[in-house]
């Protein structure tokens, strides 16, 4: 076995009787009204919210959920957009004993159905009408179900059911409590023990139903105290928290590092402002998955292909300055001085501009993960002087076990373990790891838990190797990596990556597992291929026509003859054809943080699949599409089998 271990500390320490609930505890009678905790923007202005604010607003939503009859273990679910209640709900819970359970705000009903009760979760807090109409849909299935708390009066005004309660009221009900009972709240908050259930967090589900991940609070703080080891915040430092809570990631940087720093949490105003927000705010450390640094690519790309000559050409030297001097910094090469003045040269004639303009001016450490990213993406932000690291972990090891170093990055690894964290690899080339940080099991599955956990050791289901530099480079998942038809093994997603760093491309599937050739189903970006047609004076009624227009294959053909350049042969896309849609999670095809579901695909899309291997140039759809409203469309069209030419 290949091995590597990494150890270290800082000033903070995780004991064994640490819980959130005491580190909150501790930070907000440290910090009171003395310092902002969180900001959230509302009516366009930015609103602070004093650690004294906070730790109240915590504290009598504990107080009421304890009057509402929550015990110790009991399952506390929340659904609903980032947002300060969101927190304060997943803290009182924990404050009180019970166990946080995040829901994605965008989950349909029946997702909503399954991890409600198969959590046994005993009261839900919901945003406002849409989570408080999916909560009661679900309410007579959900035998655990009791109580529905909503936040946001919008809506609400004829909604009476005995099971609905508003936060204010719960609050009321601390607050009476309070009265009676003074010390109760420091009482409960003293009790816990690090080694009990904080959180209990449901996987992607990428080929099967989500399994419930049990992790403990010595789970999330010690993960969290060893990637501040690598990477150290300061309390003067902004954060912003626009990805959903039900996300392991969200939860590192809001809860494990948040609190054990102090620095402080930015809402922003609507999910559909994040950008905005970010630049407004211009936070000190970024995560986010990689969807969202290829939308930031993308975005950049679109604005080079709008710009004038001369600001093309500004970029063009900009990009050519940034690319040479990364590549150098790569290589751990001495950047000579005349590469450090057209680096400032660049630097203040756009790379500057575009920093502030993604909101990441001020960004010290930038954060990928849950995904694999593809190089072009990552040597694309490094040109720009932005620190971005890959990372590399999962829900059981509470987020991270593996990250880049500054000064010590390489964009085809995910880096060394963070300290007092083993990483192996087994004869069979899977990636396992051992640390305090390892999720106690799976909830109400002890099978699942027996093939996750052995001897101490997470088994992680993905390939890997570790070079010889002691970085860890991350292959893909087991069931997920190809055997071409010359024998050698090939991570489809590292092709994907690749084909979605066009501006064009949204999403990208490939196909070719003991297949003579490799094949690909495209996605375009419908907002700027549609720009780019109706420049080119072309007509269409919408995605279907658009994507099957033959000027469009040309335009997505010339992208993936570019993805295919360095490519050995039997890597190569050798044919193709573009969805009629595209490829989305409330059609299953898609998880929630947007990995492809590849044997549900393959066995939707199989006339496609078979399709792409045999000798025809087009394949018959007939289906239908349901909407979340309920709404049902019908798709009757041809699909075109186009061959790349090289």
């Amino acid at each position: 076995m290949q091995h590597v271990d990494s150890r270290g500390s800082n000033r903070f320490e995780v004991t064994e009787d640490l819980t959130i609930p005491k580190l909150f505890y501790q930070k907000a009678v440290q910090y009171g009204e003395s310092r902002v905790a969180m900001r959230e923007k509302e009516f366009g202005i930015w609103r602070p919210i004093s650690w004294h604010d906070y730790f109240e607003n915590v504290k009598y939503i504990a107080l009421g959920l304890v009057s509402l009859g929550l015990k110790d273990g009991d399952k506390v679910s929340m659904i609903g957009d980032n947002r300060p209640e969101g927190l304060w709900a997943e803290m009182a819970a924990l404050c009180a004993g019970g166990v946080g359970v995040w829901l994605f705000q965008d989950c349909l009903i029946e997702e909503v159905r399954y991890i409600v009760d198969h959590s046994d979760t005993r009261f839900l807090f919901g945003e406002g009408q849409e989570e408080v109409d999916k909560a009661l849909s679900i309410f007579d299935e959900c035998p655990k179900l009791e109580k529905i708390i909503w936040d946001d009066p919008k809506g609400m005004r004829n909604y009476h059911q005995d099971c609905l309660i508003s936060l204010r009221e719960l609050q009321d009900l601390g607050r009476d409590l309070d009265k009676r009972q003074p010390h109760l709240f420091e009482e409960l908050v003293q009790k816990g023990h690090g080694d009990e259930v904080a959180l209990l967090f449901y996987t992607s589900g990428t080929t099967s139903l989500p399994k419930g991940a049990l992790l403990s609070h010595n789970n999330m703080l010690t993960m969290g105290k060893h990637l501040m080891d690598v990477d150290p915040c300061e309390s003067s430092d902004d954060y912003v928290s626009y990805l959903p809570f039900a996300w392991i990631g969200e939860q590192m940087m809001s809860i494990s590092c948040g609190l054990q720093v102090g620095y402080t949490i930015n809402f922003p105003e609507e999910p559909e402002t994040a950008q905005e927000n970010i630049r407004e705010i211009g936070p000190h450390v970024m995560f986010a998955p990689p969807r969202m640094y290829e939308q930031m690519t993308r975005s950049v790309q679109v604005k080079y292909l709008d710009a004038t000559w001369i600001k093309r050409k500004f970029y063009e030297f900009s990009h050519a300055v940034g690319y040479r001097v990364a590549d150098m910094k790569f290589a751990k090469q001495k950047v000579p001085w005349h590469w450090k003045l057209l680096e400032w040269l660049a630097y203040i004639s756009v790379q500057k501009k575009l920093k502030d303009h993604l909101g990441l001016s001020r960004v010290r450490n930038a954060y990928t993960g849950g995904a694999a990213m593809g190089p072009d993406h990552f040597r694309f932000f490094h040109s720009m002087g932005v620190n971005l690291k890959q990372i590399y972990g999962q829900t059981e090891v509470a987020g991270i076990s593996v990250v880049h170093r500054s000064g010590d990055i390489k964009f085809d690894t995910v880096g060394k373990p963070i300290p007092g964290t083993e990483i192996k690899i087994t004869a069979e080339g899977e990636i396992i790891t051992r640390s305090s940080s390892v999720f106690l099991g799976y909830y109400k599955n002890p099978e699942a838990t027996k093939k996750a956990l052995r001897d101490g050791w997470l088994h992680s289901d993905d390939k890997g190797f570790i070079d010889d530099d002691g970085h860890l480079v991350v292959f893909d998942r087991t069931k997920d990596v190809f055997t071409l038809n010359d024998g050698s093994l090939f991570s489809p997603q590292y092709l994907e990556t690749r084909l979605k760093f066009s501006p064009y491309i949204k999403d990208a599937w490939v196909i070719g597992h003991q297949k003579p050739y490799i094949t690909a189903v495209m996605c375009i970006d419908y907002a700027v291929v549609g720009k780019w047609a109706d420049e080119k004076k072309l007509n269409y009624t919408g995605y279907p026509e658009l994507s099957q227009m033959a000027e469009v294959y040309d335009l997505v053909e010339t992208q993936i003859r570019k993805a295919n350049e360095d490519l050995p042969e039997a890597a190569r896309v050798h044919k193709f054809t573009n969805l009629y849609k595209e490829l989305d999670p409330d059609d299953d095809e898609l998880t929630r943080t947007r990995k492809l579901r590849r044997a549900f695909v393959e066995k939707r899309y199989k006339e496609i699949l078979d399709a792409l291997y045999a000798d025809v140039d087009t394949v018959h759809i007939d289906t239908t599409i349901t909407y979340e409203d309920g709404r049902v469309s019908k798709i009757n069209t041809d699909l075109c089998i186009r061959k790349v030419v090289d």
